[in-house]
């Protein structure tokens, strides 16, 4: 079972929450990242991505980024901008896009649980991304960034959440990247706080949506604390990291498609009908309406493939699109092998829209691209479940949790 806990936030003053809250790191890079720094002193950016206050032609990765995420930290503290709070609570954090909302439950997770196999993982991670946030927690002495957990929904914690959200009123309401609105609650009653952390104790499992770099990271620093202060509580802060929970209920993951950059040879469409059924659509774009469908794009046209029962594996990974589109067109025609690391092919989040494949196709960037059918929830609990991993880039998830409204310390220094 798993060990989910209150904890004293570091987070925003009301007045400036909105003004701090930042897209995560990972998902702009330097050059945008300074962009909106430059333009907003609160962002949250000087802390996760530091290297914007600093000349260009510095290393992300140089000592002085890391040194710098930690003197802004402090510099944040000491203006009032982020404040501590005085006693230890759950906090509820709700994000709604284009109409739907998603609830969940901010809190510190376990180390060890981790380590043990109940707070599970469907990705492989980045030994280099890994060594960044490894070198950010350890230099902040602090974790800056959620992880992204999902569950199984359990109804009594739906309805602790719920009653609470109803009799209380938010600490923060705005809205902010992609129009999402942002509400977040204190959770202030001990009972309250008790009651939550005793009915996640029979919670079997926790899951990564996303996150999986900043887990490894914050779990490795985590250990690292504990042979450094053998003699430390078993509760000591850094035997946990910051976490929001969601129940899987509550999440869609979009669809992640596919843009690859290789001549194509001129009977390109006869090569793929071993394989799929295909349809032409002709200049509408096709959007796939269920799984093992795929839009194929290229030379201003539209195709609908769709998977031949006979192709599609058993297994638990080799059923999914992405594997699918893997196994009968990347690597066979493309020989395309390594996704992670081939540059002969790239990726475009649902968010962006089919217009975005048409425009990359259209301007001559990439040869044709593939429109996906998300990934579901079930697939990621199922891989998750059975000790497996996704292939990369198989999961996009919307709308992204801002990084900047909590920050859990270590309390090590």
């Amino acid at each position: 079972m798993v060990k989910v806990r209150p904890f004293k936030a570091v987070r925003p003053n009301e007045k400036q929450a909105a003004k701090i809250a930042s897209l995560p790191y990972d998902v702009l890079n330097s050059e945008e990242a300074r962009e909106l720094g430059d333009q907003n002193p609160y962002s949250f950016l000087h802390i996760d991505k530091a290297e914007i206050d600093l000349d260009p032609a510095i290393s992300p990765y140089a000592d002085e980024v890391y040194q710098k995420a930690a003197a802004n930290l402090q510099a944040f503290l000491q203006k009032g901008w982020l404040q501590k709070d005085e006693t230890a609570g759950f906090y509820i954090y709700q994000l709604t896009m284009n109409g739907r909302a998603q609830t969940g439950l901010v809190a510190v997770t376990s180390i060890d649980d981790y380590a043990a196999g109940t707070i599970k993982k469907h990705e492989f991670t980045r030994e280099e991304k890994e060594l960044d946030r490894i070198r950010h927690v350890d230099t902040c002495d602090a974790n800056t960034s959620p992880i992204f957990l999902t569950y199984r929904g359990k109804g009594s914690v739906n309805e602790l959440i719920e009653s609470w959200k109803a009799e209380h009123e938010p600490i923060y309401v705005f809205e902010s990247f992609h129009e999402v609105a942002h509400r977040v609650w204190a959770i202030t009653d001990r009972e309250v706080n008790e009651a939550i952390e005793a009915n996640f104790e029979s919670v079997p499992a926790l899951y990564i949506a996303d996150g999986h770099h900043r887990t490894e990271s914050a779990v490795k620093v985590g250990f690292k604390r504990r042979e450094q202060y053998p003699d430390a509580d078993s509760e000591a802060e850094f035997n946990y990291f910051l976490s929001v929970l969601f129940p899987k209920e509550q999440l869609a993951i979009l669809d992640y498609n596919r843009v690859v950059n290789i001549p194509l040879p001129a009977n390109f469409i006869e090569c793929l009908q071993d394989a799929f059924d295909i349809t032409s659509v002709g200049k509408g774009a096709f959007k796939p309406e269920a799984p093992k469908q795929i839009g194929l794009y290229f030379e201003k046209e539209w195709y609908k493939l769709e998977a031949k029962p006979d192709v599609i594996p058993n297994d638990v990974i080799g059923q999914l699109d992405v594997s699918v589109l893997q196994d009968q067109v990347l690597t066979p025609l493309f020989g395309i092998e390594d996704i992670r690391r081939d540059h002969r092919i790239d990726f475009v989040g649902g968010i962006r829209g089919l217009g975005e494949l048409e425009r990359l196709v259209d301007n001559g960037s990439h040869t044709v691209a593939f429109a996906m059918y998300p990934t579901t929830m079930e697939d990621l609990l199922r891989v998750a479940d059975a000790g497996e991993t996704m292939p990369p880039k198989s999961t996009w998830f919307e709308p992204k949790l801002l990084s900047g409204l909590f920050v859990h310390e270590l309390e090590s220094k």
